[in-house]
């Protein structure tokens, strides 16, 4: 895919130059069917159920489509659809409307005919499963749906009506050293989260990170995911993608994995210093000599007065070397960048660990309804987290053991004591065999806004009313936990109490949804990291 999302900035428009031998075999066809597990065959529709329990009506099925393999529907049918935003390689963005809530949106438009062969119709793919997979990271442009129809694909995204951070720089011309610091710092925290869930970016450059409003320290958005891939440890890439100032040597070399984001950083923070880049030319054939010779001017103004620490992790971001180019935790952690030369006290985040964290506090009763809540998601939803349990699998068992989880998160560079990741397997190992089979990373690992679609509620609540009374008993809360292997003793009337808000001894709908809506990450955001630009 190309550059979408763009505000059409014809300097650096992004270039795809597919490789003969571009190693997608390992992300192709990755699953069929629905994902891993079938409770939701269970899910019987209910002839009756209790008053203020949503039903909805049965509809002709419509036809799939080709490129999200899904059924097609009308995005106009929720959104009106207003100005246009941005144009791009392949599609055009526009402001949307929801019809119901009014809230804005942008609607990014991809036409169908443009997709010319299977590698446009899998990039467009893929960027949707990225955009699913890193949902509720805060620097991140959300994804709110993706539709289909005869013409073309749309993704209905998170509004930033902050414009380009792009543009914010060209009127300022060149940033302090500390004001570019911090901005470094959340662009190198965003680049840190997508390569801990398995993501790499592979288009990073200032078009494509967006501010949400227009306020001074407004938040900064990543966004267009269009060429981005998942990847495994250790694995390398062949084609050529990116945009010409951006591209990292080993690109042009046809060998390269996650450190190309860091280069483009560093060519970003290069451009933030100085107010220009570091590898120019007249010509596109020129600006690729110039990274592959990979000589960086620091003599001419402003690189005099700029402090030897800034040049040097410049130096280490910009290394011809991609072994011995900086990670993108080590650049989080080089003196230039931590805040008043000190490291933050607060471990990195990591969206993995925080997710396993989350489910390791939960009830057994919110952990089985979270587990049929997994079988409900689609093929789109899962990859993410599929790709990264196949990482994490280092053996190809189909189980992940303690050893497993532990190497998995340090690669990540997540620094846990032997006692916390053995809490955290004991969490998410539900059935307690010692191992995290893939249902059980899955339903410990997804996004807790899944929680908020109405249908996956309703139907993990259908799984625990046996007799579609409209309530859960204690007997069939009970039955529930044994299935799933996750009845560990503890007095079933205990865990409903928790829940029963009207103390009638059974749980409703209504009890049900506030269960699992409580502690909700979503309801309660925690603090952005905001920039000061």
């Amino acid at each position: 895919m190309g550059n979408c999302c763009s505000q059409g900035k014809s300097h650096a428009s992004s270039i795809t130059e597919k490789g003969e031998s571009m190693p997608k075999s390992s992300h192709d066809n990755a699953c069929n069917g629905t994902p891993g597990n079938n409770f939701i065959d269970n899910a019987k529709p209910a002839p009756s159920v209790a008053p203020g329990t949503p039903t909805r009506p049965s509809k002709p099925a419509a036809p799939v489509g080709p490129v999200l393999g899904r059924p097609m529907e009308d995005v106009k049918s929720t959104y009106s659809i207003g100005k246009e935003l941005g144009r791009g390689q392949f599609g055009v963005t526009h402001l949307c409307t929801h019809k119901v809530t009014g809230e804005q949106f942008a609607c990014k438009t991809i036409a169908k005919r443009k997709l010319v062969n299977k590698e446009d119709i899998e990039d467009v793919r893929r960027e949707v499963q990225i955009m699913h997979h890193l949902t509720g990271q805060p620097n991140i442009v959300e994804l709110k749906g993706a539709y289909e129809d005869k013409h073309s694909v749309h993704l209905v995204m998170e509004l930033c009506a902050g414009g380009e951070l792009f543009d914010r720089i060209i009127a300022k011309g060149h940033y302090t050293e500390r004001a570019a610091a911090s901005l470094l710092r959340t662009i190198v925290q965003i680049v840190h989260n997508c390569h801990s869930m398995g993501v790499i970016h592979r288009d990073l450059k200032p078009e494509n990170f967006l501010l949400l409003n227009k306020d001074e320290n407004s938040p900064l958005k990543a966004t267009d995911f269009g060429l981005s891939v998942f990847y495994k440890q250790g694995e390398l890439f062949k084609d050529i993608v990116g945009s010409a100032y951006y591209i990292a040597p080993e690109v042009l070399r046809r060998r390269y994995g996650p450190e190309v984001d860091i280069w483009s950083v560093g060519v970003m923070l290069y451009i933030l210093l100085s107010g220009v880049p570091p590898f120019w030319a007249e010509s596109e054939q020129g600006i690729f000599n110039a990274i592959l010779r990979g000589q960086i001017d620091f003599a001419s103004d402003p690189w005099p007065s700029i402090s030897p620490a800034a040049k040097d992790l410049v130096r280490k971001m910009l290394n011809s070397d991609p072994k011995l180019r900086l990670s993108a935790f080590q650049v989080l952690n080089h003196p230039w960048i931590k805040e008043d030369g000190e490291a933050p006290d607060t471990p990195l985040d990591n969206a993995v660990l925080d997710r396993l964290k989350q489910f390791r506090a939960m009830n057994k009763f919110k952990k089985v309804a979270l587990r049929v809540i997994a079988g409900c998601l689609s093929e789109e939803e899962i990859r993410g987290l599929k790709e990264m349990f196949k990482s994490m699998d280092t053996d190809n068992s189909g189980t992940i053991t303690l050893e497993e989880l532990k190497q998995g998160l340090a690669k990540q560079g997540t620094k846990l004591s032997e006692y916390e990741v053995k809490q955290l397997m004991e969490a998410a190992d539900a059935d307690g065999n010692g191992t995290i089979d893939y249902d059980e990373f899955i339903t410990a690992t997804m996004h807790m806004n899944r929680m908020d679609r109405e249908e996956h509620l309703y139907t993990a609540f259908q799984y625990f009313d046996k007799d579609n009374s409209g309530h859960i008993t204690t007997e069939e809360l009970e039955q529930a936990l044994r299935e799933y292997g996750m009845h560990d003793g503890r007095d079933i009337n205990e865990i409903l109490s928790e829940v029963d808000a009207d103390n009638d001894g059974r749980i409703n709908y209504e009890e049900f949804v506030a269960m699992m809506r409580k502690g909700n990450p979503e309801a309660n955001p925690k603090k952005r990291r905001d920039v000061n630009l």
